[in-house]
């Protein structure tokens, strides 16, 4: 078996022989001294040799010597090859590759290196070059080395060897101070979790990343899931000459509430999260228009309520025990309602969302469930005069939509900014026949009016109190500015192609089982001795597309959008940094 010393010596020699070819030749052919290095193993030279190229060459270069190393098992170090190609397809087509060797039958293991019987360093190693200062060691082209030692040695990033104290206290304070020797940028952008009044989030360098991860089957971390933190979405900044696309926002330390929803640590708003984002681009990039989700009483279920109600009619209700029975005879004649979720997978958080908030907005509609100061619920507004009818028995329609006043961005459309509230409840009376058929009015009387328009006021404020009405909030933020990416051709100004965030792209955002129906939602109140009786129906209709076109965006005259946009450029960021402040 070779030792460490002779492979060492072998490459040294290989390496010499190569340049000095190279040096000797007059008309040296790039392609066939990459060649030459990769047979010899010599990967550091070839990157070099691939730096000094351009465009598409140098791209074809890298992704041969990423092929390299997949073949010969250091897969890290082929995907941080892959890093660096700067063809969005090239780049994800070669880490594909590295995701097929990994699980590929009989495939050798990563970092293999044959021998007999010994201490496997493989894993250590791997772990030490893709965590301490990963682009200084020698198989991504720096100038550091590691390898096994019997003797028990240490290879700092420099290259430099030492022996290894047997004090595990030095040893690791060793680690520690060759881990902060590191230059800043290679180190990381610090603690995602510290409050940012403006935190920016590249979409584009935080897809590669992820892209990384999954060929690599290593997890994502909470950062990228929670996009570092970020609470709200504030601005959509475009920086052409860095290729970034940029979501920024307040963002700080996060924790995971008793619904499992994700809020901020300090304000308790829910956490803008990759998995919305990521459903929402696809769908925007896919033009798929309008998507929602409704909720309706089924027909038969209005049928038969009718009845029960012409039953009871016949005789007066004495005490509140048998106004109970007469509610509770009409909600089982109504039974459950459909639920029906289109234009987006009703699998995904964001679909599971629109049902939720929509369902707690008629509880609160309906008396059922509290709303805050300024929201009064339809039953309660109700007023009669003496001798006056109460108001015939209705299906009431509410349902949220998208409530941008404008999308402003600067003269040169780099810069974007949501201008007013993002929520808003319309309302429509339906009548109901005998029959149990609804009849649609396109209108709303009032008192059905006044609440709807109640609850879009005070919406900031019940938002507060609910965190799915918040996180609704997110959604609809977040659907206007991924249709801002699509109908301004973002991706193609900064020369973005998406990739595992694109439509059928690798990353898949948590899916569970989607939801089909829900209880009704009933309520009546007594006035003039009259039991008033409403019923709801309703959903989320959610449509961007007028908000987001080039047309409809207003042109932001103060300059503060601008403003912002310049002072937070992704200036001197690190090789895997993706959000910064």
């Amino acid at each position: 078996m070779e030792s460490f010393w002779t492979r060492r010596v072998a490459r040294y020699f290989a390496s010499l022989a190569l340049l000095i070819a190279a040096a000797t030749s007059s008309a040296a052919d790039p392609a066939s001294d990459l060649e030459a290095h990769l047979a010899a193993g010599e990967f550091a030279p070839a990157r070099a040799l691939a730096s000094a190229s351009d465009g598409d060459v140098r791209d074809a270069m890298l992704a041969k010597i990423a092929a390299a190393q997949v073949a010969a098992g250091a897969r890290i170090a082929a995907a941080e090859t892959t890093f660096d190609i700067a063809s969005d397809s090239m780049r994800n087509a070669a880490w594909s590759q590295i995701a097929n060797a990994r699980f590929s039958p009989g495939a050798t293991a990563p970092g293999a290196r044959g021998g007999g019987a010994q201490a496997d360093f493989d894993p250590l190693i791997e772990l030490i070059t893709s965590t301490i200062s990963p682009t200084s060691w020698d198989e991504v082209g720096g100038p550091g080395s590691i390898d096994g030692f019997a003797g028990g040695v240490y290879v700092d990033p420099a290259g430099l060897m030492k022996r290894v104290d047997e004090s595990a206290s030095r040893s690791l304070a060793m680690v520690r101070r060759d881990a902060a020797t590191g230059s800043k940028a290679e180190r990381t952008a610090g603690d995602p979790r510290r409050e940012s009044i403006l935190r920016m989030v590249s979409i584009t360098r935080l897809e590669r990343e992820i892209a990384m991860r999954l060929s690599l089957g290593q997890p994502l971390d909470e950062s990228m899931r929670t996009l570092a933190g970020m609470r709200r979405v504030k601005y959509l900044l475009v920086y052409p000459e860095t290729g970034d696309i940029v979501l920024a926002g307040p963002a700080g330390d996060w924790r995971s509430d008793v619904e499992s929803r994700m809020v901020s640590t300090t304000t308790g708003e829910p956490i803008v999260m990759l998995d919305d984002f990521v459903v929402l681009l696809r769908h925007a990039l896919s033009k798929e228009g309008v998507f929602g989700c409704s909720i309706t009483p089924r027909r038969e279920g209005l049928e038969s309520i009718q009845q029960t109600m012409t039953k009871w009619s016949a005789n007066p209700l004495k005490n509140a025990r048998e106004r109970e029975k007469w509610l509770g005879d009409l909600r089982s004649s109504l039974g459950k309602q459909d639920v029906t979720v289109y234009g987006i997978d009703p699998r995904t958080q964001v679909a599971r969302l629109l049902v939720e908030a929509d369902y707690r907005m008629k509880l609160v509609g309906m008396g059922l469930e509290p709303g805050v100061l300024g929201v009064e619920s339809y039953l309660s507004s109700i007023e009669l005069g003496p001798g006056e009818a109460p108001p015939p028995m209705s299906v009431l329609r509410w349902y949220f939509t998208l409530h941008h006043d404008a999308v402003v961005a600067t003269e040169a459309r780099d810069a974007f900014a949501l201008k007013g509230s993002s929520v808003q409840v319309l309302s429509e009376n339906e009548l109901l026949t005998l029959k149990g058929e609804r009849v649609h009015t396109g209108k709303s009387e009032e008192l059905n009016t006044r609440f709807a328009r109640s609850f879009t006021k005070q919406f900031d404020a019940l938002a507060a109190k609910y965190p799915a009405y918040a996180h609704l909030r997110n959604v609809f933020d977040l659907t206007v500015m991924s249709t801002v990416i699509d109908s301004h051709n973002l991706p193609e100004l900064v020369a973005w192609q998406p990739t595992v965030f694109a439509p059928g792209g690798a990353y898949e955002p948590e899916i569970s089982v989607a939801p089909k129906e829900v209880d009704s939602i009933i309520n009546y109140r007594v006035l003039n001795a009259k039991h008033v009786v409403a019923g709801v129906s309703g959903g989320v209709t959610v449509d961007p597309r007028k908000l987001a076109t080039p047309k409809a965006v207003e042109t932001d005259t103060y300059g503060l959008i601008s403003a912002d946009r310049s002072q937070n450029e992704p200036r001197a960021l690190s090789r895997h940094q993706w959000w910064w402040d």
